[in-house]
């Protein structure tokens, strides 16, 4: 007879997402993992498949607690500018306060795996139009109420936005400076301006 789980799935799953955070999928071997998530081996694999497969699960659970809310809020945003201010605010927040070097999971996949891996890339890259989607909503809609400038096509500066948030969490890898974060973010505002 087969034994019952005793562990909550999802609290596993964020406990390897956090793991898979701080060391990158390579740094992060099968043992890292039976001892980071407080499971047996055959617990491991019988619930969440191999070491890829739990890393794909860890990046889809990132994509749904961190970055889906932002893509729905777009929809129903009014204050375009605060929106904008607010992923920017996020990101520097996160930055400041989290362990340094830990950057951005999102961010951190992408420079190892998406190069390497198809089935991770595809997600990222999902991820990545989602996203840019969503901030050019908001760009388009600043621009229609006369707040951001049509210097620029909304998709132009929303791949700007975005570029400029992921050059954030990159350096945020290795200098956790407020006044630069405060810099950056101010610039990228006004280029945003009419």
């Amino acid at each position: 007879m087969a034994r019952a789980k005793v562990f909550d799935e999802q609290f596993i799953l964020d406990k390897a997402m956090n793991l898979f955070w701080q060391k990158g999928y390579n740094g992060t071997s099968a043992q890292d993992l039976v001892d980071g998530l407080g499971i047996s081996r055959s617990s491991m694999y019988d619930t969440f498949g191999d070491k890829h497969s739990l890393f794909v699960m860890a990046l889809k659970q990132y994509q749904k607690e961190r970055i889906d809310p932002v893509i729905k809020q777009a929809a129903t945003v009014t204050d375009v500018e605060g929106y904008i201010r607010d992923i920017f605010e996020f990101v520097k927040g996160e930055a400041l306060q989290e362990d340094r070097g830990k950057g951005c999971f999102f961010v951190n996949s992408a420079v190892e795996l998406a190069p390497v891996d198809e089935e991770v890339a595809d997600i990222l890259n999902t991820i990545m139009y989602d996203f840019e989607n969503a901030i050019c909503s908001v760009i388009k809609k600043g621009q229609g109420l006369g707040i951001f400038t049509n210097q620029y096509a909304a998709r132009s500066l929303a791949r700007f936005i975005f570029n400029s948030l992921n050059g954030l969490r990159v350096t945020s890898k290795f200098d956790a400076n407020k006044k630069m974060f405060d810099d950056i973010v101010n610039v990228c505002l006004y280029a945003l301006k009419a």
